[in-house]
């Protein structure tokens, strides 16, 4: 199948066809440094990650820019508050950036060019449009001039004339038209500036993802995504620049993320619901973060709360609990011995295991649907968790060759959409206080704390076959307030430790 795509300059979905056989050139507006990335920043950078990721896991060779905004009026505005230089400002929120989106999984672009460091070719493209009648200077400043484009609007689907008499009273008289937009801004006491035909300034925001994706991409580049509150003015202002400086389209497919709400209302600073992403990944892993954000498709709104984040919490461990019980099982063929499984059971296991594989390709392709990709892998860890349930393995090989293909597509499949695989805690790091809790509940002296955890099992089963209840419960509640949860299986009871992650 075809990997289709829904082009917001289209308002379709077409049939992705890149500029080059077999390489994808990909363009996604990065971070304003002036602060740490709030969870709203972060799905938009995670949706792109995942797509890239998937493009390349289809085989092609993926061209990845991001450009970083190191100089802006917000940042001017926080250094000032902080009474520290702009570019150290600047300099400190890009490196917070780069270990959030670490943190996250988000893999690095190939290239992540900042505004800085490319004035050079941000004054070149504003001398072509100038000399192309696209931009004029006043006094220092450069200003787009939106009507000498008849193509503006074409993304944002808005009329430039009713743009125009809904537009309120620009107080800056010098602009021919109150649209139009600064390519170039004049210095002003105590901010940054660079030389220009115009005198000392800085460029404006739109400018530089235009010339840095120019620079990067070349000219009419295949992808350029972003979060859909910048399709106006951000994009229509880039398309403009773009194509008015070089006579050609300039993206062949546009790609919007939906936005991110907390509660079922906007994210605010004034509504006490802002979440920066540093703060979600101390008391969430990554991979339950990421689960939440994929289970819903990439264009719709995502309602992101504490409640979801420990239903994503939860679907997590029954995605990852099967690979940890065939794990397991493995390690203890002994006590996995249960029935031997029926003629066409394995078939099924592997039957799933394609079908899996098939529909989760299927529904990537068709616009990048995690939420139908991550139905399909939990389809297939349901039928995995049911063999080992009702057969183990045993000491059979065939067994074994077949329920780790099951395992292996879960994980790779996973893989894919950046979600990773955790181990279940080792014994060596089970909490010293189990120690206490066995030497009270199940008469264990020893210092082993592997062993305890086995004495503390093995009592609660005694307790279990007797029917006393409220002791084989006293055993659950301990190992739970000490982060373990017991798995009741046909081929007995063990635990998992998942204090801390």
């Amino acid at each position: 199948m075809t990997i289709r795509v829904h082009n917001t300059l289209s308002r379709t979905k077409e049939e992705f066809a890149p500029r080059d056989p077999g390489v994808v050139t990909m363009y996604v507006c990065g971070p304003t440094v002036y602060n740490h990335i709030h969870i709203g920043n972060a799905r938009t950078f995670l949706t792109f990650d995942v797509i890239r990721r998937y493009l390349t896991f289809s085989g092609y060779d993926v061209r990845f820019v991001q450009n970083i905004t190191d100089v802006d009026d917000k940042i001017i505005a926080r250094a000032t508050e902080e009474e520290r230089d702009p570019a150290e400002v600047a300099a400190d929120y890009t490196l917070a950036f780069r270990g959030a989106m670490d943190a996250l999984g988000v893999q690095r672009p190939t290239v992540q060019p900042k505004a800085t460091e490319t004035i050079g070719p941000m004054i070149e493209m504003t001398e072509r449009l100038i000399e192309r009648g696209h931009a004029y200077a006043v006094d220092g400043d450069v200003y787009f001039s939106v009507r000498s484009f008849p193509g503006y609007g074409k993304l944002s689907g808005r009329n430039i004339d009713e743009l125009e008499s809904g537009a309120r009273i620009d107080v800056d008289g010098r602009k021919r038209d109150p649209l139009d937009f600064a390519l170039w801004k004049s210095a002003k006491p105590g901010e940054p500036h660079w030389p220009s035909p115009w005198g000392e300034g800085r460029p404006g925001w739109h400018l530089e993802c235009s010339v840095m994706s120019e620079a990067e991409l070349g000219v009419t580049f295949d992808i350029h995504g972003g979060a859909s509150d910048l399709i106006f003015p951000h994009h229509e202002n880039e398309i403009a620049q773009s194509e008015a400086a070089t006579g050609q389209p300039f993206v062949r497919y546009w790609l919007h993320g939906g936005l991110l709400q907390v509660n079922a209302e906007k994210m605010s600073k004034s509504l006490g619901n802002f979440m920066l992403l540093r703060d979600v990944l101390e008391r969430y892993p990554a991979p339950v973060v990421r689960l939440l954000m994929l289970q819903t498709h990439y264009r719709s709104p995502l309602d992101f709360s504490p409640d979801r984040l420990e239903e994503a919490s939860r679907a997590y461990e029954r995605l990852v609990t099967p690979l940890r019980n065939l794990e397991w099982a493995k390690r203890n063929r002994a006590e996995t011995a249960l029935e031997p499984a029926p003629a066409g059971a394995l078939e099924t296991v592997e039957a799933a295991t394609e079908g899996a594989r098939d529909a989760f390709i299927e529904s990537m392709d068709d616009d990048f649907n995690t939420a139908g990709a991550l139905a399909a892998l939990f389809d297939l860890v349901r039928a995995l968790n049911g063999f080992l349930e009702r057969h183990g393995i045993g000491d059979n090989a065939r067994y074994v060759g077949r329920l780790d293909a099951a395992a292996g597509t879960v994980k790779s499949l996973l893989g894919v959409l950046g979600v990773t695989v955790e181990s279940a805690r080792a014994a060596d790091e089970y909490p010293a206080d189990v120690l206490g809790l066995a030497a009270q509940l199940a008469g264990y002296t020893g210092t082993d704390t592997k062993a305890a955890v086995d004495a503390l099992l093995a009592a609660r089963t005694v307790a279990r076959n007797e029917r006393n209840w409220a002791a084989a419960d006293a055993v659950r509640d301990g190992l739970a307030g000490l982060g373990f949860v017991i798995e009741d299986t046909a081929s007995g009871s063990r635990v998992q430790f998942r204090q801390g992650g």
